[in-house]
């Protein structure tokens, strides 16, 4: 079995409440909130193996559109996903696309805080 790279992310949040409120609709999950030390963190459900991650409001932590993507496998298709990011107070940057019959779909987002995410599924 291959070696797992990737094992954490964390997404910038200016307002924690609104990024917190924004990824339960849009996601469909709660979001674990916990705060260690200054920083306070909003986790997503994973269970081992998959890669876990947060949303993050801590000194020195601006949200962006410019840095490293982070794409949500969201199940069989992601338009239900897609659908939820306006009505939350996101925008679609890049709707629904083909990569491939082997790889699926993807879409683009951006988020409450300003954040260029990503959605994939297999159809």
């Amino acid at each position: 079995m291959a070696e797992q790279v990737i094992s954490w992310f964390e997404i910038p949040a200016a307002d924690f409440d609104r990024a917190v409120k924004f990824y339960k609709k849009v996601l469909g999950h709660e979001l674990q909130v916990v705060e260690m030390g200054p920083a306070k963190m909003g986790m997503f459900p994973a269970e081992p193996p998959s890669t876990g991650g947060a949303v993050v409001r801590a000194e020195g932590y601006s949200p962006g559109d410019r840095g490293t993507m982070v794409y949500f496998y969201v199940g069989d298709d992601l338009s239900d996903a897609l659908k939820r990011v306006e009505p939350a107070g996101g925008k679609v940057v890049v709707p629904k696309t083909l990569i491939s019959e082997d790889h699926g779909y993807f879409a683009v987002f951006k988020d409450t805080e300003g954040n260029k995410v990503g959605l994939h599924s297999r159809h």
